[in-house]
């Protein structure tokens, strides 16, 4: 088999790492390009732009995981890094070309879903949940030192050199994959041939969504879910737009908060999780979580200075434990041979937020005549000399509309959450679940009598 040495974990890790430190790098120069191509409208075109390559992303996952099942992960890891990182070398050379293929790209940026199942391949059951771990602290671990990286390199350098950088580092990543990552997917769940049919449900970006309303235990947890990352990836569309744009901080200021706050969140998610799990338990933690989440996007909301972006940028850390122990619960509360398609239902919660939540934040935006109708604001060390200018010309008691309304929309989250029972056992409830789950898996992947299920494999929506 292609590749260096058997397939592993840190594989997986070295291609997410990469993609990611390659994007990290631009955090800044894509600011300032953002800023320039749409100077009148720009946190509403922010937002047209991710909300539409979100929305390919969640209609676009469930059929790429199909077809990885069928032709294996490696072409399908080389397929989206490749395309994910297409848009990298155009921001110098049009940036117009540049917003339209981050958006259009969107149909293949779908890395996780299959670095996921690599990893499931390769892995046991008891293994995966601390697998999974390592992959997503991967991901904050690249976001913590490359938009620092980017805005040095840009002041001192110029952003084209930074450009060119990003472009290397994928570059460096497709040839990683060509050269050094083997196939995970074992011979026997190929098909015969590469001519194997894909069934609707497998490919159906909706299925995990129709699933919902079979137990109303499910049913609140995927509210609560929805309510909670909706406003969580409208945020994480714009904010450094806004901490850059609106409050006035510099390129490296921004940059330094990216990495505390992913510094912090590593802590919170492994240290502080796994203590607050023993403590007070699953539920508990999961309310907490919510309540920090209210907490800190009222504090955006209504905060009108750089120090009060930087207090709530620690409550955010803190609020970053819902959806692990989220996915826990679910874990606990749900039959081994119903894990992928309990999770792959939240995922796909999750990917349809990923759509709406930066498209619903630029309209918010928009509405409320949150715009910029001046020439970037100029660079200050301390990050707060121009704030005051552009806030007496702004006029407004609430800086930051959307993030209110995605306090209120949190609150709605714990409001459901209460309703989560502690302990339950979903396997009462979801017994035709498990006609889904013998009929969801594919079609060519047969099992033998006495093999573990791999239930990630089975429900293509993860």
């Amino acid at each position: 088999p292609q590749g260096i040495g058997s397939p592993s974990v840190y594989h997986a890790v070295i291609v997410i790492f990469l993609e990611f430190f390659a994007w990290g790098l631009l955090t800044a120069p894509t600011l300032v390009v953002l800023h320039e191509t749409f100077p009148k409208h720009t946190f509403l075109m922010n937002g047209l732009i991710q909300g539409v390559k979100g929305l390919l992303s969640f209609l676009s996952a469930p059929l790429i995981g199909a077809l990885s099942d069928v032709w294996g992960r490696k072409s399908f890891l080389l397929l989206t890094v490749f395309f994910t990182c297409a848009p990298i070398p155009l921001m110098k050379i049009s940036p117009w070309w540049y917003f339209a293929v981050i958006s259009v790209s969107g149909v293949f940026a779908v890395t996780f879903s299959v670095v996921f199942a690599y990893v499931a391949d390769i892995t046991q059951e008891h293994e995966r949940s601390m697998a999974y771990g390592l992959v997503s602290a991967t991901f904050a671990a690249s976001l913590v030192t490359s938009p620092a990286i980017g805005a040095y390199l840009g002041r001192v350098y110029g952003d084209s050199l930074v450009v060119v950088l990003a472009t290397a580092i994928a570059l460096l990543d497709i040839c990683f994959i060509l050269v050094a990552v083997p196939e995970s997917l074992p011979e026997k769940m190929r098909p015969a041939s590469w001519g194997a049919p894909i069934s609707w449900e497998q490919a159906d970006p909706f299925a995990s969504l129709k699933k919902v309303g079979q137990d109303s235990i499910v049913l609140l947890i995927c509210i609560t879910v929805f309510l909670s990352y909706l406003p969580e990836a409208g945020q994480y569309s714009s904010f450094f737009l806004y901490l850059r744009q609106i409050m006035g901080f510099s390129s490296e200021s921004v940059a330094a908060f990216i990495a505390v706050l992913g510094i912090l969140s590593i802590v919170a998610q492994t240290i502080v999780l796994s203590l607050l799990m023993r403590s007070i338990g699953n539920k508990n933690t999961i309310l907490l979580g919510l309540g920090f989440q209210i907490l800190q996007l009222a504090w955006y909301g209504f905060g009108s200075e750089p120090w009060m972006m930087w207090a709530a940028g620690a409550v955010a850390a803190m609020s970053s434990i819902t959806f692990p122990a989220v996915s826990a619960l679910v874990s606990r509360t749900a039959d081994a041979d119903q894990q992928g398609v309990v999770q792959g239902m939240i995922t796909g919660i999750r990917g349809l937020c990923n759509g709406l939540g930066p498209a619903l934040y630029g309209f918010i935006f928009y509405i409320f005549h949150v715009e910029l109708n001046e020439l970037p604001m100029p660079e200050s060390p301390a990050g707060g000399s121009a704030v005051t200018q552009y806030h007496l010309q702004q006029n407004s008691i609430i800086p930051g509309p959307p993030f209110l309304f995605g306090a209120c929309s949190v609150l709605l989250a714990l409001l459901v959450a209460l309703f989560i029972p502690e302990h339950t056992n979903l396997s009462v409830r979801s017994s035709n679940w498990k006609k889904h789950c013998g009929s969801h898996g594919h079609p060519h992947s047969p099992q033998a009598p006495g093999e573990a299920k791999e239930p990630l494999l089975q429900d293509t929506n993860v």
